[in-house]
C-alpha cells in the first residue's frame, strides 16, 4: 500500500519538495501528489518585470514533473482538517476530498493591505501573476508625465520602483516608505541605492506611513496628499488562511510552527515550508518571506520526510543566510552580503555585474523548480513506516 503524500501549492517551495522527495523514495511505496491552482509555475521573484511589460518564459507544471511520478491535480484548496488527514479542493469537476498520510503546506502568501482604507478598492499588487497582469495593463494606459507611487521601501518595493522608471522614463515614479530609504543596508548599499534612485529620477518619501489611498493620490500619517494615479502597494506579505482554520499551532499571522525539519509541531504529519512556515533560523530569529528560505526550507523537509519514512539519519543542515539581492532595472543591482542571521555587513557588489549576478541567481531558482529531480544522486530508498491509515476519499 503506498503511503500518500499531498504537496499543497507548485511555488518554490512545493515544487522544489515534490520533485526531490519523488528522488529520495521509491515510486511504487509512494504516491505524491500536488495539488495547484494554476497549471504554471510562477517566477514570482520577476513580477515587476511582468508588470512592465516584459514576457516570461512559460513553465508548464506537467511538463516539469514528466517522468518523475509526481501527479498534478490541478485544482483550488478550501479546506483541510489535519485531524481527519483530509484536503478539501474544488476543480473543474467540482468539489473532492483526498486523503493523505503526510501532508507538506506550501500555499505560501499574498499581498497584505495591511487594513489601511482603499488599498483594497485603489492599490495595485505584484504578489501574484493576475496582480502583476493587471498592474501591467494600468501602465500601458497612463500617458507621459502621470504619476506612479510604490508604497513599501522593502525588496519588492525597491525593485518595482526602479523596473517602472527604467521602462517608463516618461512617467513621474516615487517610493513612500514607512522607515528610512533602505535603512536596513550597510552605508555602501545605501549610497548606491540612493545613487540609482537619483539617476532614474524616483522621488523618495522617507519615514512617511500610508493611511489612506484614493483614486488619484495617497495620504500619509502627517497629512501629505501624494499625488498617484497608480498605487503599487507592497508592504509585505500575508499568508493564506486556510492554516489558520484548523487545529495546527500557528502564529497570530497564520503562520504554520514547525520545527527545525519543518515539521509541524503539532501535527507530526504535517510539514510547511516557504511563507507558510514559521521556522527559526540563525539567532534563534524567524526566517524571512523570501526564495532565499524557501527553497533549503524545502530541502529541509523533503529529505526529513525521506529520513523517516526509510529510516535514515535525519538532516540537520543550518538555514542561514549569505546576501540579498535586489534587481534595479535591468542595467543595475544591488547585493548586500549578509550575515547569516541577515544582518548587512560592509561588502556589496554593484552595478552591472550585480544585475548579472541577480539574473543568474533568478535563473537558477527557476531551473531548479523546473529540474527538480536533477542534480541529485539517484538514492531512491525503500518505506519502512507503515502509516496509519485514513480512508481514501474521492
Amino acid at each position: 500500500m503506498q503511503h500518500r503524500i499531498i504537496v499543497l501549492g507548485a511555488g518554490y517551495s512545493g515544487a522544489i519538495a515534490a520533485g526531490r522527495l519523488a528522488k529520495r523514495l521509491r515510486r511504487e511505496e509512494v504516491a505524491i501528489t500536488v495539488v495547484n491552482a494554476e497549471p504554471d509555475f510562477v517566477e514570482r521573484v520577476r513580477m515587476h518585470q511582468l508588470a512592465t511589460g516584459q514576457n516570461l518564459k512559460p513553465r508548464p507544471l506537467r511538463e516539469m514533473f514528466a517522468g518523475t511520478g509526481v501527479e498534478l491535480r490541478l485544482a483550488k484548496v478550501t479546506g483541510i482538517d489535519v485531524d481527519r488527514r483530509t484536503v478539501a479542493i474544488t476543480d473543474a469537476n467540482g468539489a473532492a476530498e483526498l486523503a493523505y498520510d503526510t501532508l507538506v503546506y506550501a500555499l505560501g502568501s499574498g499581498w497584505n493591505a495591511q487594513g489601511v482604507p482603499g488599498t483594497d478598492e485603489h492599490a495595485d499588487q505584484i504578489a501574484s501573476r493576475p496582480g502583476a497582469l493587471r498592474l501591467r495593463e494600468r501602465l500601458a494606459r497612463l500617458d507621459a508625465g502621470q504619476s506612479v507611487v510604490v508604497v513599501g521601501g522593502g525588496l519588492t518595493g525597491i525593485e518595482a520602483a526602479t523596473e517602472i522608471a527604467e521602462a517608463r522614463p516618461d512617467l513621474e515614479v516615487a517610493l513612500a516608505a514607512r522607515a528610512g530609504f533602505g535603512d536596513w543596508l550597510s552605508g555602501k548599499g545605501r549610497k548606491h541605492l540612493r545613487k540609482v534612485f537619483g539617476k532614474l529620477g524616483i522621488t523618495v518619501y522617507e519615514h512617511a506611513a500610508v493611511t489612506n489611498v484614493e483614486a488619484g493620490r495617497i495620504t500619509t500619517a502627517d497629512g501629505t496628499a501624494i499625488p498617484a494615479a497608480v498605487t503599487v502597494w507592497t508592504t509585505g506579505f500575508a499568508v493564506h488562511p486556510i492554516a489558520k482554520a484548523t487545529t495546527l499551532e500557528v502564529t497570530g499571522t497564520g503562520q504554520i510552527v514547525v520545527d527545525g525539519t519543518m515539521r509541524s509541531v503539532s501535527h507530526p504529519d504535517v510539514y510547511a515550508i516557504g511563507d507558510s512556515a514559521m521556522a527559526m533560523g540563525p539567532g534563534d530569529k524567524p526566517l524571512r518571506m523570501s526564495c532565499a528560505s524557501g527553497t533549503p526550507m524545502a530541502w529541509q523537509a523533503a529529505d526529513a520526510i525521506a529520513a523517516r519514512l526509510a529510516g535514515g539519519k535525519l538532516p540537520n543542515a543550518p538555514l542561514r543566510y549569505f546576501n540579498q539581492c535586489i534587481s534595479l532595472g535591468r542595467k543595475e543591482g544591488l547585493i548586500q552580503y549578509v550575515t547569516a542571521d541577515d544582518r548587512a555587513v560592509s561588502a556589496v557588489l554593484t552595478g552591472r555585474l550585480a544585475a548579472v549576478y541577480k539574473e543568474l541567481v533568478c535563473k537558477g531558482a527557476a531551473w531548479g523548480v523546473a529540474n527538480p529531480t536533477l542534480g541529485l544522486p539517484t538514492r531512491r530508498r525503500p518505506v519502512t513506516q507503515a502509516p496509519a491509515r485514513t480512508p481514501m476519499a474521492a
